[in-house]
Order: structure tokens, then sequence, then C-alpha cells
């Protein structure tokens, strides 16, 4: 995630640098040389908060390879979310940005004349993140600056618009407009993209089937104090049901929730505790509660969703709709016959999904991304397509072995480690590429959108405001207990000269944070900071 949240938190660093092979250029001095810090940020690295932390900075001319400002680059520093520019650039150069994603159905059995297919109907994952979810009216991928992929660590969330199950009910109409009536096997889905797994903290599995983020979205609505307070959730189908327990209570009176997995029925989800009337969510331009429920088989749930949608669209399966997904039926991997597609849906272009992960810091989608990658190169489980990562970032992007360590995951927390001269030679590299242009429209713009939305805007900060709309940084936060083990802003910045710099500020190890106040007031510094290298650049 990339903004402060309850109980965990991430954001990301400004970084810049150049890889002096990719770019033709030699930027000037050593990689790890330093220059004197402009007195301003100087004056912030030195305010008593952060008298056990460590920075790092570094910002590069893109156009000569020059150094504008360097500090602290030997150091490996965690990098929260920031972590994400890698995983998604390397996808979205290995993708293509107008790779779009082709999830079909088939079916395992011939078509009788009364058009009962007397065999299953399969649908095979793509790896599509957001599988019709997410679609606009015009093509585009849906997001909103606080993503209720982060409304339990933010607090709430706001909610996109588009119907989670919109991609399902599309493929449905498909297969009865292909003039199956009715299925008398089963549906299946066919999940053997690649190996699923989990991100260390267990919270998040990355599969190839996804409906909407593998997430139920719970909206809670204070009524009258004394009454049951208003409870309604998203996507509603048999393979996950919502109960609720929460009161409303008088105004003033604190805010209490909680979401708990029946202990004998993982398909039911009890909310719990009280709201008060008038509740807001303390989130800037966030009018209700939001809270979610992981979806905890993916598979299942997406087989239960189809089901239901083929009997909206006048196709009843014999099958019970809910229950395990059974992978034993599945077809041998190379079965599927062309004239046996019965629907087909096609994604936006991959383009849309990397602003969406950059822009909301969306750990699934960073996973997924990595996953992705390693697919092209063949690789099928988390652990060969890390080793496929490191190799293509040596190899085709100019790091330095020594630069970076990226252990377990593609979205940064709690392991990922890179010095600021690995992160701006990514910066720079990405620059030379055919997604160049794409990848920077990704990033979050300061004051703007995305987890920068707020910054320098909320509240008016006179140091930030000239800056508004000019830089353009991934943010990164990872906190552990009372420390703030990481809080990262990295990418590019227009400067007030004109140049476009590549950039990463980092700081580790700030403690004690006692409320997500502090972890504010600490991504505010870094504000200043990219603020203060805009002005003087």
């Amino acid at each position: 995630m990339d903004r402060p949240g309850v109980n965990r938190v991430r954001r990301a660093l400004i970084s810049a640098s150049t890889a002096a092979a990719l770019l033709g250029c030699t930027a000037t001095g050593s990689a790890a040389a330093q220059t004197d810090l402009p007195p301003a940020i100087r004056a912030i690295m030195d305010a008593p908060r952060y008298s056990g932390a460590v920075w790092g900075l570094r910002a590069i001319d893109l156009s000569s390879g020059a150094t504008t400002t360097s500090y602290g680059t030997d150091a490996l520093f965690f990098t929260g979310s920031v972590r994400k520019l890698f995983s998604v650039g390397l996808a979205l150069n290995a993708l293509g940005i107008d790779h779009r994603f082709e999830t079909p159905v088939y079916r395992v059995g011939e078509v009788a004349p009364d058009g009962t297919l007397h065999g299953d109907l399969v649908l095979v994952a793509s790896g599509d993140l957001t599988l019709g979810g997410r679609t606009t009216a015009d093509g585009k991928v849906a997001f909103t600056n606080f993503d209720h992929t982060e409304a339990n660590s933010l607090g709430s969330a706001i909610l996109t618009k588009p119907d989670p199950l919109a991609g399902l009910d599309l493929l449905a109409g498909q297969v009865a407009a292909s003039g199956i009536k009715a299925v008398a096997g089963d549906v299946v889905v066919d999940d053997r993209l690649f190996d699923q797994f989990r991100v260390p903290n267990g919270n998040v599995l990355i599969t190839p089937i996804i409906v909407n983020d593998n997430l139920i979205d719970v909206t809670i609505l204070p009524t009258e104090a004394g009454r049951p307070a208003n409870v309604d959730w998203r996507p509603k189908t048999a393979a996950f049901a919502v109960t609720s327990e929460v009161r409303t209570v008088a105004a003033g009176e604190p805010l209490d929730i909680s979401l708990e997995t029946s202990p004998g029925d993982p398909g039911r989800g009890i909310v719990k505790g009280q709201i008060p009337v008038g509740y807001k969510p303390a989130l800037p331009g966030v009018p209700s509660l939001v809270r979610t429920f992981p979806i905890p088989d993916p598979s299942a749930f997406a087989r239960t969703a189809l089901i239901e949608a083929l009997g909206r669209a006048g196709v009843p399966v014999k099958a019970a709709a809910t229950g395990p997904n059974p992978s034993a039926k599945l077809p041998p991997d190379n079965a599927y016959r062309r004239t046996a597609q019965v629907a087909r849906l096609t994604s936006p272009p991959y383009s849309e999904y990397a602003r969406l992960i950059l822009k909301v810091s969306h750990n699934l989608g960073a996973n997924l991304s990595l996953v992705l990658f390693g697919l092209t190169k063949g690789a099928r489980t988390i652990g060969t397509a890390l080793a496929a990562e490191r190799t293509a970032l040596v190899a085709e992007y100019g790091l330095r072995p020594d630069g970076f360590d990226f252990p377990t995951n593609g979205s940064g927390s709690p392991d990922s480690r890179a010095r600021p001269t690995a992160v701006t030679d990514l910066l720079a590299a990405m620059r030379r590429t055919k997604g160049a242009g794409v990848y920077f429209d990704a990033f979050p713009v300061l004051g703007v959108d995305g987890s920068l939305a707020t910054v320098g805007v909320d509240p008016p900060n006179p140091v930030i405001a000239p800056a508004i709309g000019r830089v353009f940084a991934k943010t990164g936060t990872t906190v552990a207990g009372d420390t703030l083990k990481a809080q990262v802003f990295a990418g590019y910045l227009k400067s007030r000269a004109g140049k476009l710099l590549a950039y990463v500020v980092y700081v580790n190890n700030v403690t004690p944070i006692s409320s997500i106040a502090d972890v504010i007031e600490v991504f505010g510094d870094e504000g200043e900071i990219s603020a203060i290298l805009y002005d003087l650049n």
C-alpha cells in the first residue's frame, strides 16, 4: 500500500540516475560520489525526528547524465512500494504496452440440436487483473485515489463505478449467443497459468483468476442511534454471504468495526461493532466507510459467479453453483480446440494496468506483473520469476548486481532493498524503451492523483505548492511496530528550469512512530524535498 494505514503503511521514493551504457553518456562523478546537500534539504534531514534515521537521495539530469544531488548512495535501503517500479517496468516492456489479455471459454463436449451442451464449460484464466470489472465505457481501467485494495489499512476507500461482474456477464452473453441454451455438465476454471503464491505477510493471494481483486467490498452506513447500521456488499454471489451485527451509536461515540470470516464457513463474513451517527472517514473526499473481506478461494468464487452469470443470460447449468472448483475435470493444457471456443473476453491494454498499479500502489497487480514477466522467460513460479527478473535487470537494464535485493515478492514490503543508484538507473533505462511514455504517465502526480493526490494540497503547503503537477513519483511506505522502516519517493520531475530529472529520496528507520499523523509528517517532508529539487534545478 502507499498511504499511511491503520496497521501497516508503505510509501515510495523518488529516484533518479542514469545507466550510462544505456543512455550513451557518462554521469558527472562516480556513481557513489556525494554532492553538497542544499541547506533547505539538510535542514529537513537534521530535524530531531530523524536523529536515528538513515537518508538516501539521488537526482540526475536525464538529458546530460549529470548527477545534480547525491547523498547516501552506497547503502541498500528498504524500498517499500517503490519496488513496483521494477516489476511493472519489466512487464510493460516484456508484454508490450498494447498487450491485451484474452480470457476464453471453451466447451468440452457437443451441443445437441436443442442447445444443450453435453459436457463442461471451461474458463481459461489468463492473468487478467480486472476481468472486465474496472473497464469504463471508453475502454479505460477505473481507479480512485483511495482504492478498495487498501480499504482495511487506510480505514476506508472510494469504490469504482463499473460492475465487478461485468466481464463475466459479457462472457455468459457470448456463450448464449453461440447457441448453447443449457449446460448438462459443469463449469470449471482452468487456473494452471502459474503456481499461485502468497506475499510475505500472507494477506494477498496471487492467482491467475481474479474477480474484483479477489475482494468483497463492504459499505457500512450509520442510521439512527440504537438501530442496526445499513450494511451492503459487492459483488453478490452465492459463493460469499455477509452477515451484519453492526449497530448505530450516538454521534461522538468511537467507531469500532471488525470483519471476521466464520470459522465454520469460509464463504460467510461477519461484520461486527458500532458506527456513530453522522460518521465520515477522515480521508479527504471519502464519503462512507468501506472495508473488505478477502475471497478465500478465487477459482471457486469465479466458477460460482460465472454459473450465476450464465443463469442471468438464460443458460442454466445442471451442476451446483457453489462448491470447490472441479479442477480434476480439466482437459490437458493443449487439448483446447479453437472451434470449441464459445466466448472470449479481451482486456484493455496492459498500459492501463500499469497506470492502475502505480497510481494506487496495487499490490496484487505488481506481484501479478512480476509473474507475467516471468512467464515471458519460461518461469511459472515466484522463485523462478524473481531469478529471471534479476537476470534481466543486470543484463538488459545495466543495473549492478549488488545494487538491489528483491528476495520474496514484486510489490515491495517488507524486505525489498535497493541503492539509490539502482532506482535511478532503472528510471533512466526506462526512458530508453518503447514504453517510456506510458511508464511516465502511470506515475502518481504530486497534488493531483493517485498516492500523491493530497500531498501539498490537503493541508496546503507553500513549500510544495510550486511543484504541484510537476513531480511524478511512486511512493513507498513500510511500518514495523513503532518504526517507519521505509518512506520513499521515486520517479521523475520537470524542474523549474525545464529539465527532466530522475530522482529518489529515501528515509529508513524513523522512530518512534506513535500514530498515522507521524507518518504523514514524514511524507510531507519528502514532498518538500521533492519540491526543493524542482526549484533548484
